[in-house]
C-alpha cells in the first residue's frame, strides 16, 4: 500500500453491528443505532510492528487494586428459582402438548426438590403427551427426526432431548415412565402400536441419519453425536434390542472429544475420513483446533461438561472415566486465556481473552474465570459436575471477586427457554462448590501468580505472562486459504493494551498452488457477504498468497476453508522486547538466529542457560521459545 509513496489516501467508514449469517444486506448489516468509539488521533510509524507511542501522548494506568463489586447477592439464586418455576407452570398449563426442549426441561426437573413439578405425575403426563405429539409430527413429517425446528440449530439436534428427556425419568427410582410404555398410541397410519415401538422408531431414525450427517467444526461435532448419543441411550432404556451398543456410541463422543482420531460421517463404505485417518477435533494440549485459537467458539466447556453428564448410569454415579479426564484438560487448557481486567461497571474482574481468536469480533470479552457463562450451562456447571480441585479454586476466585452472582444475573437478560433450562442447575451448583474444601488454586494470569509461557503448537497460539505484561499471540491466524504469514497480537501492559494484526515470519511446506484474495469488503464469511450499496472495495484484493500441503486425503481445490492450507510449519515473530519462534512439526528441528542490539537477551523459555546475542538455538519439534530483548 505505502511502498515508494509519500502520500496515502483511504477514509475510515463507521457501520453497525454485522450478523455473519444475514440472508439478505439488511439483515447482515445493522443500521448504527449509537455513535461510534472516539478516534482522536492518528500515527505512522516504521521499524518493527510494535508501535510505542511518543512520550508526547498522554496515557493512563490501570488501577493498582481495582474494588470487589458488592452487588448482586445471593437474591439471584431466589431469582433463578422464581423464572425456573414459571417456566415449569408454564408448560403444565399450557393447552398444547411440550416441544421436545420442554420435554427435556420437565425431565430434568423432575428430580430437583425446589421446583413445583419434582416427582409430580403431572410431569410425567406432560412428558408423556409431549413424546406422543413428537411421534405423530415425526409420522406426518420424517424429516422430523433430522431437524426439529422447535430446537437451536434443529438439524445437529434432530430428536437427541426426546431421547434424554426418557433416560432421565428411566433413572428415576420409581421408573415413572414405565406404566406408559405399553400402551396403545394411533400410528397415524390407522393402526395401533405401542408407545415403546413408536418412540423407538424416531429416536433410531434420527441416531442413524445423524451417524451419517457429522461436522466437523469442533464445537457442532460435539453437538451432533451429544445428541445422536443421547437418542441411543432413548432407545437402550425402552427397546434395547434395536439399541446401538453403548461402547459403540462412545467412539463418536471420544472423536468430537480429540480423545480419538475424527473420522467423519459413517457410509456405506465405513467411515468417510475427509481429513484422513489421524485427524484430531482437539490439540494434544486440549484446545479446540479448527483454525486456530478460538475465543469464544473455542468455550466448550459446557458442552464437554454436558457429554460427560450424559454418560451417567445412574445420578450420582461417575460417568465415562475418558471424557472425565477430557474435560479436566479442557478447563485446564483454557485457563491461560482469562486475564485480569475491569468489568463493565468499573470493579475487578477477569475476562477471556479474544482479540487473537480466529473467529472472534467482541472486546473486550465475557467476564469469564473457570467457565464462560453460556445459554446452557452456568459458569459453575464443570466445576460442580467434576469438583476438580483447580476448577473449583477458580469458582472460588469467581466467588471472592463478587463476580458470579453478575455473571449470572448478566445471563438472566435473555428470557429464552434454552437460558431458563441452564439456570435449573445453577442453585444447587453454587450450594455444592460453597461447600468443597478450600482450594488455593488461581487462574494463571491472576495479579501475583508466577511468570510462565504456554503454548500450543498445533493451534499456532502463545500466551505469555512475564512481570506485569501479558502477551496474547496467534501465530495461525485467519489462514484459512492460504498462508498470510500474519501474526494477532494482544499486548497488555498496566499502561495500555496494544490490539495489532503483524507480519512475521512463516516457513511451509508448499503445495504448489496459489490463492488469490478476492474482493469482498464487508464479511470474511466465504462468498464475501452482502456488498455494501456504496462503491467500496478490499485493497487486498488480488493479492496472490502461496498455499501450504495439503493432505491428499483431503477432497481440496483452491479457495476451499481448509485447516492444513495456510498453517506453517516454523513460526517467528518479532513483536517488542519479545521474540518468539514456534516449531509446528512433529519431527523436524529449526534454526532460530538471536538478534544482536536492543539490550540483553533473556529466555523465557528452556530454564536458566545464559543466551547469547548473535548466536543461533535449535527449536526442536512441537516446541515454542520466547525471548526478551531489553533491560
Amino acid at each position: 500500500m505505502t511502498r515508494g509513496k509519500s502520500e496515502l489516501r483511504f477514509e475510515l467508514r463507521s457501520i453497525g453491528d454485522i450478523w455473519g449469517y444475514g440472508d439478505t444486506f439488511a439483515r447482515s448489516q445493522k443500521p448504527m443505532d449509537q455513535p461510534t468509539r472516539g478516534i482522536y488521533r492518528l500515527y505512522t510509524h516504521t521499524g518493527d510492528g510494535c508501535f510505542v507511542p511518543p512520550t508526547s501522548e498522554k496515557q493512563g494506568a490501570a488501577p493498582l487494586n481495582p474494588p470487589v463489586r458488592r452487588t448482586p447477592g445471593p437474591e439471584v439464586l431466589d431469582a433463578i428459582k422464581a423464572r425456573v418455576s414459571r417456566g415449569l407452570i408454564g408448560i403444565l398449563e399450557n393447552h398444547n402438548p411440550p416441544n421436545q426442549m420442554q420435554v427435556q426441561f420437565l425431565a430434568r426437573a423432575y428430580s430437583v426438590v425446589w421446583t413445583p413439578t419434582c416427582h409430580a405425575p403431572r410431569t410425567v403426563e406432560e412428558v408423556v403427551q409431549g413424546l406422543d405429539n413428537l411421534f405423530a409430527t415425526y409420522r406426518k413429517n420424517l424429516r422430523l427426526a433430522e431437524s426439529d425446528p422447535a430446537t437451536p440449530n434443529p438439524d445437529w439436534f434432530g430428536l437427541g432431548l426426546a431421547g434424554d428427556a426418557i433416560r432421565l425419568l428411566a433413572m428415576e427410582p420409581n421408573a415413572p415412565l414405565t406404566p406408559f410404555l405399553d400402551e396403545q398410541i394411533d400410528d397415524g397410519r390407522g393402526a395401533k402400536l405401542t408407545r415403546r415401538a413408536a418412540w423407538s422408531e424416531m429416536l433410531q431414525k434420527s441416531r442413524d441419519l445423524h451417524l451419517r450427517q457429522r461436522r466437523q467444526y469442533t464445537n457442532q461435532s460435539m453437538i451432533i453425536d451429544e445428541n445422536t448419543y443421547m437418542a441411543n441411550r432413548g432407545v437402550a432404556v425402552i427397546d434395547s434390542a434395536h439399541a446401538l451398543p453403548e461402547a459403540h456410541l462412545l467412539h463418536y463422543l471420544y472423536q468430537s472429544l480429540g480423545i480419538e482420531p475424527w473420522l467423519g460421517s459413517d457410509t456405506d463404505n465405513g467411515p468417510e475420513m475427509p481429513l484422513g485417518a489421524d485427524y484430531y477435533e482437539l490439540t494434544a494440549k486440549g484446545l479446540t483446533k479448527e483454525l486456530g485459537y478460538v475465543g469464544t467458539y473455542g468455550e466448550v466447556i459446557d458442552w464437554v461438561t454436558s457429554i460427560y453428564e450424559v454418560t451417567r448410569p445412574a445420578p450420582g454415579l461417575p460417568g465415562d472415566p475418558k471424557i472425565m479426564a477430557q474435560v479436566e484438560k479442557i478447563a485446564r487448557a483454557r485457563a491461560p486465556f482469562r486475564y485480569p481486567a475491569l468489568d463493565a461497571d468499573g470493579f475487578r474482574a477477569m475476562r477471556l481473552e479474544t482479540i487473537v481468536g480466529w473467529r472472534d469480533s467482541h472486546y473486550p470479552s465475557d467476564v469469564t474465570y473457570g467457565e464462560r457463562p453460556s445459554w446452557d450451562g452456568s459458569p459453575l456447571y464443570e466445576a460442580a459436575a467434576t469438583l476438580d480441585p483447580v476448577e473449583v479454586g477458580y469458582a472460588r476466585q469467581m466467588f471472592a471477586d463478587n463476580q458470579f452472582f453478575s455473571s449470572v444475573a448478566n445471563r438472566m437478560r435473555d428470557g429464552g427457554l434454552r437460558v431458563t433450562m441452564g439456570l435449573l442447575a445453577t442453585p444447587d451448583e453454587y450450594d455444592v462448590l460453597k461447600r468443597q474444601p478450600v482450594s488455593l488454586f488461581r487462574l494463571p494470569m491472576s495479579p501475583g501468580r508466577p511468570d510462565f509461557v504456554w503454548a500450543d503448537p498445533e493451534d499456532g497460539v502463545v500466551a505469555v505472562k512475564h512481570g506485569s505484561d501479558m502477551l496474547y499471540v496467534s501465530l495461525y491466524w485467519r489462514a484459512r486459504y492460504a498462508v498470510n504469514s500474519l501474526a494477532r497480537v494482544h499486548y497488555i501492559t498496566p499502561r495500555f493494551d496494544r490490539i495489532a494484526v503483524v507480519r512475521e515470519e512463516t516457513q511451509f511446506d508448499p503445495h504448489g498452488m496459489t490463492y488469490t484474495m478476492p474482493d469482498w469488503t464487508d464479511t470474511e464469511m466465504p462468498g464475501g457477504g452482502h456488498l455494501y450499496p456504496v462503491e467500496a472495495h478490499q485493497a487486498d484484493a488480488g493479492t496472490v498468497l502461496p498455499i501450504a500441503r495439503v493432505p491428499v486425503t483431503d477432497r481440496y481445490k483452491p479457495g476451499d476453508e481448509n485447516v492444513h492450507a495456510g498453517r506453517g510449519t516454523f513460526y517467528k515473530l518479532r513483536y517488542g522486547p519479545y521474540l518468539i519462534a514456534m516449531n509446528c512439526t512433529a519431527d523436524r528441528t529449526f534454526t532460530l538466529a538471536l538478534p544482536v542490539g536492543g539490550g540483553p537477551l533473556r529466555a523465557l523459555t528452556g530454564g536458566k542457560a545464559p543466551v547469547k546475542a548473535g548466536s543461533t538455538v535449535a527449536v526442536g519439534p512441537g516446541s515454542t521459545v520466547v525471548y526478551y530483548v531489553g533491560p
